[in-house]
């Protein structure tokens, strides 16, 4: 029997509407191939294999599972994007945006060092503007034209201490950031352990810690 890709078959059967969002469901963990967890995307299947995407209504709110950390926080912290103006700094497929367009955001400008990434629902949706190839350690006032309700923020190999001094002049005055927190890109390389993960709970801590100093410290 012919075999495909698995990012293939979960758009040619309905379970992802792009390649991105179907490579995002494999990345997530999501994807299971006769009861077996995909791990690449570019795995191959007989086409008659069954698929089935784990816990698939929460899994597939958003665009990205980031969308599902986002929704928490703002839960968490009491705060409503509705008709708001955001920012998203590491926006990848998107699910931080989606998330705030679900609770109403106004707009949503969608920052990312790559290209290609973002989820073609949202690239298609008049409410989010889409810019590609920036790295958000340079953007400056005078690249928006209003300032910002709400800025979250999601990156990858940089630590966030370097963008905060660049988003918060972006604010309003009542404005407020989001971000998450990834502990192996805050601590000092030899603290990371094995896999790139730092598992020490009290590193967690004081990693939250410093990050809450540097950005009160930002104004």
């Amino acid at each position: 029997m012919k075999r495909e890709r698995i990012d293939n078959l979960l758009v040619e059967f309905g379970f992802a509407d792009s390649l991105v969002k179907a490579q995002a469901l494999v990345m997530a963990g999501v994807v299971l191939v006769n009861e077996k967890r995909v791990e690449k995307p570019s795995e191959s299947f007989p086409r008659g294999s069954k698929i089935r995407i784990k816990n698939d209504s929460a899994e597939n709110k958003f665009v990205g599972r980031g969308g599902l950390k986002l929704e928490r926080a703002l839960r968490d912290f009491q705060i409503s994007a509705s008709e708001y103006v955001c920012l998203d700094v590491g926006s990848s497929t998107g699910g931080f945006t989606d998330c705030l367009l679900q609770n109403g955001a106004k707009r949503v400008v969608a920052v990312d060092a790559g290209t290609n990434q973002i989820d073609w629902k949202l690239r298609n949706d008049a409410r989010v503007e889409v810019r590609e190839n920036t790295n958000a350690r340079y953007l400056v006032r005078q690249d928006f034209t209003e300032k910002f309700d709400l800025i979250v923020m999601d990156v990858s190999f940089i630590s966030v201490t370097k963008i905060f001094p660049v988003i918060v002049p972006l604010l309003k005055e009542t404005g407020r950031i989001i971000t998450l927190i990834k502990p192996q890109f805050e601590v000092e390389r030899g603290e990371v352990g094995a896999g790139g993960i730092v598992r020490e709970t009290e590193k967690h801590e004081r990693v939250v810690a410093e990050t809450n100093r540097f950005a009160e410290a930002c104004g």
